[in-house]
């Protein structure tokens, strides 16, 4: 898909994240977890899309940020397991 057309709602949507068990959330979690810092890093969201599919894209770094901050309940950067 093109630049800055990624939508984090309508991606939750499509992977089920809404109706998974929290054990199966943890699970995609650590996948995207690539350092296992217990943390999701902007540098690891950027690259989500390939976690899902070889030919998926980088996100560009508005997307990115986007998508961090829907997931960063507590602002500090990077997004927990909770």
């Amino acid at each position: 898909t093109a630049a800055e057309s990624f939508n984090y709602k309508k991606f939750f949507e499509m992977v089920g994240l809404k109706k998974k068990s929290p054990e199966d959330v943890k699970k995609v979690f650590h996948i995207l977890d690539k350092d296992r810092s217990g943390f999701i890093e902007e540098d690891e969201l950027k690259f989500v899309l390939k976690g899902f599919t070889p030919e998926g894209r980088d996100l560009s770094d508005k997307e990115t940020k986007a998508l961090l901050a829907a997931g960063d309940k507590d602002g500090d950067g990077k997004i927990g397991a909770d």
